[in-house]
């Protein structure tokens, strides 16, 4: 790994202290979301009106690690509290999630993470979370 050329379009490499190598990609704790996904034409068609970030669980009243399915727009915990998010996915096969924890989009479908300030229409619905939870609007992302 240590003889792995840096990638130009990645985050730097991050050195091993402890063996004097360098570590890459998801290794080194960077996740490259993804730019398109072939699932977003099931988006709900008003995802400009929300539930707000502290909106508990749906099914267990959970208040926290929550998210907001973007094809519905129920709101449900994460796998790591009640896997409620999960199970809907799994049932409805509803790919689409927004965590209100860190306004990341993850697709069950495509097992990744979605770009949401990239990808279009993705923009609304993040920039709409972004407002209810710190109350004014994202920074604008430099390219």
């Amino acid at each position: 790994m240590a003889n792995q050329a840096a990638s130009s379009s990645g985050p730097p490499p991050i050195e091993n202290q402890e063996e004097g190598e360098f570590i890459y990609g998801a290794e080194s704790g960077w996740v490259d979301a993804k730019t398109s996904c072939d699932h977003l034409a099931s988006l709900a068609s008003d995802l400009a009106h929300i539930p707000t970030p502290d909106t508990p669980c749906n099914s267990c009243e959970h208040p926290d690690e929550n998210w907001l399915c973007l094809c519905c727009k129920e709101v449900l915990c994460s796998r790591f509290v009640n896997k409620h998010m999960l199970q809907h996915f799994q049932q409805t096969n509803h790919c689409l999630a927004l965590s209100y924890s860190d306004l990341s989009v993850w697709c069950f479908s495509c097992d990744a993470y979605l770009d949401a300030q990239l990808i279009q229409q993705l923009r609304p619905v993040y920039e709409t979370a972004y407002i209810l939870k710190f109350g004014e609007a994202p920074p604008v992302r430099s390219a």
